[in-house]
């Protein structure tokens, strides 16, 4: 009977093993999933789980992008408890100055050190266990986070990690992990189904509430391509080359609006005919519907594959 428990626990425990060696063999090369990517030299990092960034120094305006937390950002000016900060694919916006943590001294979650969300939200416990005490976070899909040096290397289910604000806590290692190389075409097509039902923010680049093209933008990232931010930039950007609708292919960007110089939305085909994306159409939220329906096949100015 004690060697049949000794086997039951093994076959219990041998996954989480597994991804702890891939964890550990990850932060040894410094190769990890793809993230939202902090600026070269950043000054300040972000110490929310999401970060609304505003077109002007109020919280009345328009959010027009957001970061995530664990991601280093650039300081371009300051004003009444408001720093105007640029990310790493150029986009400027404003921001809480409380929101943020400067980083000049001791970056956040260096190469060797950092680890990121791979589920679609994680939560950080203040010891290794999920029964004890509430979440100290709640992080969404791609947030950053540093491991402790002092993790200890016995416990496969859980890995140790520093908070921004210095504070240590526990995830569970079947939230993070590592990736070592840019995702397929079809492995993108694959994860964009994960997101399904995801509702729709206007400004959202997370998996707590994307908008159209801060979806495309996270998708196309895991390929290991940073593109820029808004549809209309998008389908104009150097990266891509245009497509006819007749030769279009799975993984292509697909833009829509009233023309093609007043793009307003965008999606990826997925193949026979179905593209996904976030919208406000009919449900809010990460969908996957029909090129040929109304009011997409009508809409639809332009596609676009990309060059790598």
């Amino acid at each position: 009977m004690k060697t049949t428990g000794l086997i039951v626990l093994e076959k219990r425990f041998k996954p989480y093993l597994a991804r702890l060696v891939m964890l550990a063999c990850a932060l040894l090369s410094g190769s990890l999933i793809l993230a939202q990517r902090s600026v070269p030299n950043s000054d300040l990092v972000v110490s929310i789980p999401v970060l609304n960034m505003y077109k002007n120094a109020t919280t009345d305006s328009e959010v027009t992008s957001q970061v995530l937390y664990g991601t280093g950002v650039l300081s371009l000016e300051n004003q009444g408890g408001w720093a105007r900060i640029r990310t790493a694919d150029g986009y400027t916006g404003w921001v809480e100055s409380s929101e943020l943590k400067p980083q000049r001294h001791r970056p956040y979650a260096p190469e060797g050190k950092a680890v990121r969300v791979t589920a679609l939200s994680a939560n950080a416990y203040r010891e290794p266990d999920v029964t004890e005490h509430a979440p100290m976070l709640r992080l969404p899909w791609e947030s950053v986070l540093e491991v402790v040096s002092d993790s200890p290397k016995g416990n496969a289910r859980w890995v140790k990690v520093r908070l921004i604000d210095d504070r240590t806590a526990w995830v569970q290692v079947g939230d993070v992990g590592p990736r070592t190389a840019p995702l397929s075409i079809e492995e993108t097509l694959q994860l964009a189904r994960r997101f399904m039902g995801t509702t729709y923010t206007w400004g959202g680049i997370s998996s707590f509430g994307f908008d159209c093209s801060g979806f495309t933008q996270m998708l196309v990232r895991q390929r290991g391509i940073e593109m820029p931010r808004d549809a209309d930039l998008q389908a104009g950007w150097s990266g891509v080359t245009s497509v006819e609708r007749k030769d279009l292919q799975p993984g292509d960007l697909l833009f829509f609006g009233p023309n093609a110089s007043r793009i307003n939305h965008t999606g990826m085909f997925l193949g026979q005919g179905e593209f996904i994306h976030d919208t406000t159409h009919d449900h809010p939220g990460v969908q996957i519907s029909r090129l040929d329906d109304m009011p997409w096949t009508k809409l639809l100015v332009a596609a676009r594959r990309l060059k790598q």
